[in-house]
């Protein structure tokens, strides 16, 4: 027997004229039954609201008989009571004007008094004339996807929650990391800001002012590298270490080489950890203060004069801490007379980004910045950085540290 082109009998096992007729059995549904036993309810009203018609699935969703509902009551009066005020200020109105609204969330009371979450669209039929006839409403079951709704919110406003928790965490770390204020020191006028750039990390730049006995004063301002809980441990060793290493010996250059030593004592192979410094002595002279700086790699601080001179002081030499075991460090000094003002910051104020190219606030423009403030007070300095750095916007994306340190002018010479 050939097989070639043979078509297979009906008692072939690979006929499937049975399979085949039982899916035509399916497409001949009556268009009654596809009505009654719809996924969605289907209800037909007059112009006035009166039901004409509903289908079985919305009865049986409400738990109403047909006979209770169709010529008796209005589709208003299955709605709850601030649904039907909605229903009669906006969607009737609505939908006469527009002929058809889709996808309104409205509450349906069923017979037994629960609520049934729906998704309603309405369309109003017209004659030939264009006259209106009855609304054609269909009526989605929403009662997931408002369980869903409810716990999306819920998952949101926990997500809130500890969004505020972590806020509320960071900045009591950040402000662990900073003195509550800065110390009175006889002679002197010195004032500090932080700008926080991420409300959800722990920033890593610091300073302090505090004193050395003999009327001395040691200060310095930093940044440590990275963000978050590591950038914290970082800080605080930082900053106790340097407050230790200047009471044991107050020199600027011994403190930076001691902070190297210690980092790179407690961080080492994979886990280098490092920081910009620059610390300074202050030691009382005459009418003003003779200033000692030393500088790991951090920008040189500015020195606003009571001439209205402003320039940068050099601290040559200096590397970043922590990084290399036999780091060289370099100081500098100079002299605040009255009315000079030190000034001294992070890099995220000259790295700003002032415009939409990207273009950032060098130092080439803060020094400009400075020698329009100058002559100045320390207080008048770091008003005017916060209003600099208010003007970046979101091209501050970086912590800030300013510290200001300066010398009154005598009196009837202040400072502008």
């Amino acid at each position: 027997m050939s097989d070639t082109g043979a078509t297979p009998g009906p008692a072939d096992p690979g006929n499937d004229s049975a399979p085949r007729a039982l899916f035509n059995a399916l497409l001949e549904d009556s268009a009654e039954d596809l009505y009654e036993n719809a996924p969605c309810g289907y209800l037909s009203t007059l112009l006035d609201g009166q039901i004409a018609k509903i289908n079985t699935t919305l009865l049986t969703w409400l738990g109403y008989t047909r006979d209770q509902l169709v010529g008796r009551r209005r589709f208003s009066d299955l709605l709850t009571v601030g649904g039907k005020l909605y229903h009669e200020t906006h969607f009737a109105p609505l939908l006469r004007m527009q002929g058809e609204l889709g996808g309104v969330a409205l509450d349906l009371r069923a017979a037994d008094g629960t609520r049934l979450p729906v998704l309603v669209t309405s369309v109003l039929k017209t004659g030939t004339d264009g006259e209106p006839l009855l609304i054609r409403t269909t009526v989605f079951d929403a009662r997931d996807r408002r369980a869903y709704e409810r716990e999306l919110l819920r998952a949101r406003q926990e997500a809130d929650r500890d969004r505020e928790r972590l806020k509320r965490l960071v900045t009591t770390l950040q402000r662990s990391l900073l003195p509550a204020v800065l110390p009175a020191v006889p002679g002197l006028e010195a004032a500090a800001h932080y700008h926080i750039a991420s409300a959800d990390q722990v920033g890593g730049d610091f300073y302090d002012l505090f004193p050395l006995g003999d009327g001395r004063w040691g200060f310095f301002l930093g940044d440590v590298c990275g963000k978050g809980a590591g950038a914290a441990a970082l800080t605080s060793l930082t900053r106790y270490t340097l407050r230790a290493a200047a009471v044991y010996a107050p020199d600027p250059v011994a403190v930076l080489a001691t902070l190297n030593t210690v980092l790179r004592q407690e961080y080492t192979g994979d886990d280098l950890r490092y920081c910009t410094v620059i610390f300074g002595l202050l030691t009382p002279d005459g009418d003003g203060f003779a200033l000692t700086l030393a500088s790991g790699g951090h920008p040189a601080a500015l020195l606003l004069r009571a001439d209205g001179g402003a320039h940068y002081q050099p601290t040559p030499g200096g590397l970043l801490v922590g990084v290399l075991p036999d780091a060289r460090f370099a100081a500098t000094t100079t002299r605040l007379a009255p009315g000079d003002t030190l000034l001294l910051y992070t890099d995220g104020l000259t790295e700003a980004r002032v415009d939409a190219e990207g273009n950032r606030h060098s130092e080439e423009a803060l020094h400009a910045f400075a020698a329009a403030l100058a002559p100045t007070t320390a207080p008048a300095a770091i008003a005017a950085v916060k209003d600099l750095l208010g003007s970046f916007g979101d091209g501050l994306d970086d912590d800030t540290a300013v510290l200001a340190l300066g010398v009154p002018a005598p009196a009837g010479e202040e400072a502008r």
